[in-house]
């Protein structure tokens, strides 16, 4: 079997899937938490959730960008 040294492009494409699919894998789990009869949430924490979620897209696109970015912090509804 050969024992080529994985390029930087093969490590970035298979990182850049695994991660992509978990997060949308994550992004549908979340999705689940919208079903009425089993959860009680207001719009408040729909509109917060989706804010911290849209701001750390864009953090992530400025990475990619070489624009400096914040350091996040852990999200709550509280």
């Amino acid at each position: 079997m050969e024992n080529r040294q994985e390029t930087k492009r093969e490590k970035f494409v298979r990182l850049a899937e695994a991660r992509t699919n978990k997060i949308i894998d994550m992004l549908q789990l979340l999705g689940n938490c919208s079903n009425t009869n089993t959860y009680d949430f207001t719009q408040q924490d729909v509109d917060k959730i989706f804010n911290a979620i849209e701001c750390e897209v864009k953090e992530a696109k400025k990475k990619f960008s070489k624009i400096e970015s914040k350091k996040s912090t852990r999200f709550t509804l509280d």
